[in-house]
């Protein structure tokens, strides 16, 4: 059973691009999303935020200004929001597409009451266009969503399976950590999270649990409560 009733589930744009030509791999696309029905099932309420670095990772300079490349990363998050709602759906899930930025055509626009309705009804929400505003990650669009939803955890599906002393693909002394809190993430400027969803998630003390997506069942056991990858708290 899960441990946690509503949750934010974080899931990364690179890890859904899993070992494919192009920037997505519907195969992969179509394990996650078995697994997050399986959780629906249990009772989970899930709210779900995807990143876009599988598209568009941050590129600035001076032909394009940060402004309008977290634009096109904004747009990257909808492409990838759609093709993860179809994996649901195809997995027999209610899901529907919420967007920070209107666009009617293609999805509901985000407001949070009619989402909170949604996840209570038993639909999946998928939140896109990160917080809508340009100079945030979708670190803290997903801490953001967590927060306004009143979810009991964000978890955070990554590349890497949680936070370690040094960089593992670097030095093969690091060694993987169990628990860190924001403080030190905060203090010692780690790269866990980006300091504004860290604050964000310390403020409003959100438990945010980091994982390998490398193999999807992780979803199942971090739901469940089970032992894994790197938790945050305050």
């Amino acid at each position: 059973m899960p441990k946690y009733k509503r949750i934010l589930l974080k899931l990364s744009g690179e890890a859904l691009s899993k070992g494919a030509d192009g920037i997505l791999n519907f195969d992969f696309i179509a394990e996650v999303a078995e697994k997050i029905k399986v959780c629906a099932d249990d009772g989970a309420q899930i709210a779900i935020v995807i990143g876009g670095g599988n598209i568009w990772r941050g590129k600035t300079g001076t032909q394009i200004s940060r402004s309008r490349s977290d634009h096109i990363g904004m747009l990257a998050t909808v492409i990838n929001s759609l093709a993860m709602a179809t994996g649901l759906e195809n997995a027999g899930l209610k899901t529907v597409t919420m967007t920070a930025i209107p666009m009617q055509q293609i999805a509901e626009p985000y407001v949070r009451d009619k989402a909170v309705e949604h996840l209570e009804n038993g639909k999946i929400v998928i939140v896109a266009c990160g917080t809508g505003s340009p100079f945030f990650s979708t670190d803290t669009a997903a801490v953001l969503r967590a927060v306004e939803l009143d979810c009991d955890a964000a978890l955070f599906a990554k590349n890497i399976d949680g936070v370690y002393t040094a960089d593992p693909k670097k030095d093969p002394n690091a060694k993987k950590l169990d628990s860190i809190s924001y403080d030190d993430i905060l203090k010692n400027d780690l790269a866990v999270v980006d300091s504004t969803a860290a604050a964000m998630g310390r403020e409003n003390k959100l438990p945010v649990l980091l994982f390998g997506l490398d193999k999807p069942e992780n979803i199942i056991k971090a739901i469940n409560g089970e032992k894994l990858g790197t938790i945050v708290n305050a």
